[in-house]
């Protein structure tokens, strides 16, 4: 190898990582640091270039990797982003004036992105961050849609690394607000369903067997949201300001068995069940004064002990902190019995959260807390069932 070639090789390797020109008005900023991922601008234009472009992006300490590219006419134009080893990417597409035209996060399966649309002529950016924020090394590839992807796409189960066949253009109906059907992701990997008038909705898709992940698409395959594990393994997707009227798509996928049945189910959002259903997952606490959902204890002058009949919903109680100390709660099973425990300030603030301390399935919280009323929150863990007592003490502090 030359050294010329070897220094080409050098660059395509880093993702072209030498300072680039002055870029700061690109994508409203964001192209400022910014890399050609054709090396240059001139052979950065995808709508003109013979092959794919492709860069290696360096993700450090929660920040972006910016690719730039441009469009001297309008195309179908793939992007893509694949981690290596554990790496989960995230790509936003980000127009010159620094607006997200398509933002992605799984749809090119095992964990890559991969945003698909029609753009218009101009500059644009591919940031790709981590989804967990830690360092991470990814493959970034821009290419037209005639051109090879690199990723395999969202019709990749993970049973068995099974490929199913189907689109969105194949999706089967599902109907409108208030429909669900039942079948596996290797059956049937993509629902349809229809809004008649522009409305708030709640999909979700369930069967912890299967461990479903779920991608909503709009007219055009547009991505919209996506979502895993928002209940156990269950997947659920929010969408409170309203849909346009039109016909939108699911896609689903099985992280376990995708022979398994799913449940998919579409239903108007409703503000008052999502909130109790973050009071029942201890994601949000009640207010302290609610008496149906709230059992007060009284003052914390020493310690207290209370046991409950425990389920996978939370049992909230209140509890008085008399003055500044150390406040320790435990969540203490019975044989088997898998405790979780959660403890918020009365604004609503989480204070802790903690399952299985040392060795055991047991819970404990230790915290050092301002004299004023808090809430404890205790569940369990599928699965678990049984008595749970509760036990919270006081300590001075010198």
């Amino acid at each position: 190898m030359t050294l010329r070639s070897m220094t080409a090789s050098a660059a395509l390797l880093i993702g072209f990582t030498a300072p680039a020109l002055a870029q700061e008005n690109l994508c409203g900023g964001s192209g400022a640091n910014g890399q050609w991922i054709g090396g240059d601008e001139a052979s950065s234009d995808i709508a003109t270039a013979d092959n794919f472009q492709e860069q290696m992006a360096l993700v450090l300490g929660g920040n972006e990797y910016v690719s730039l590219f441009s469009l001297s006419e309008g195309a179908e134009v793939r992007m893509e982003a694949a981690g290596r080893g554990s790496g989960d990417p995230v790509i936003d597409i980000l127009d010159a004036s620094g607006s997200v035209v398509i933002s992605d996060d799984d749809s090119g399966g095992n964990g890559a992105s991969r945003a698909e649309t029609f753009l218009d002529a101009g500059t644009y950016c591919v940031a790709v961050r981590s989804y967990d924020g830690g360092p991470m090394t990814a493959f970034v590839r821009v290419g037209r849609q005639d051109q090879q992807p690199l990723t395999e796409g969202i019709n990749v189960t993970a049973d068995a690394g099974d490929i199913v066949d189907g689109s969105c253009e194949t999706a089967t109906p599902i109907g409108g607000l208030g429909s669900s059907a039942t079948g596996s992701a290797n059956e049937t990997p993509f629902w349809q369903f229809t809004l008649d008038e522009p409305a708030p909705v709640r999909i979700r898709a369930e069967n912890e067997t299967a461990d479903p992940l779920i991608t909503l698409y709009g007219p055009g395959e547009t991505y919209i949201d996506e979502n895993d594990d928002f209940d156990g393994l269950n997947a659920q997707i929010s969408i409170v300001e309203p849909l346009a009227a039109g016909t939108y798509c699911l896609g689903v996928e099985a992280l376990s068995d995708g022979s398994a049945p799913i449940t998919v189910s579409v239903d108007l959002y409703d503000p008052e069940a999502a909130l109790a259903d973050l009071y029942a997952r201890g994601e949000a606490a009640p207010s302290p004064q609610d008496e149906t959902l709230v059992t007060p204890l009284g003052a914390l002058e020493g310690r207290l002990r209370q046991d409950v009949q425990a389920s996978t919903d939370v049992t909230w109680f209140s509890i008085e902190m008399p003055e500044n100390g150390l406040m320790l709660v435990e969540a203490v099973g019975t044989d088997g019995v898998d405790s979780w425990l959660v403890l918020f300030d009365d604004l609503g603030r989480q204070i802790a959260q903690n399952d299985d301390y040392g060795d055991s399935l047991d819970s404990l919280i230790a915290a050092r807390v301002p004299q004023g009323t808090y809430l404890i929150g205790v569940r369990l863990y599928e699965g678990s069932r049984g008595f749970v007592r509760v036990l919270a003490e006081r300590y001075i502090t010198p």
